[in-house]
């Protein structure tokens, strides 16, 4: 779904296997899948098309700074 999505909406997407990485085992390993955006979780256990998109949306917008 993420994938499509990126395909869609144009973003950068990097995708993080944690096997064999004990750190991040323990993080991440109840919560997967997990996407984050600019470094915050947005995401767990599902991930719904159009809230994924909001959040793009939103992240991409600039801001009033």
């Amino acid at each position: 779904m993420v994938g499509a999505a990126r395909d869609e909406l144009g973003f950068e997407l990097r995708e993080v296997a944690i096997d064999g990485d004990a750190e991040l085992e323990a993080e991440y390993r109840e919560w997967i899948p997990v996407v984050e955006i600019d470094g915050n979780r947005r995401f767990t256990y599902y991930v719904h098309p159009d809230a994924l998109r909001r959040a793009v949306a939103q992240a991409s917008a600039p801001s009033d700074c």
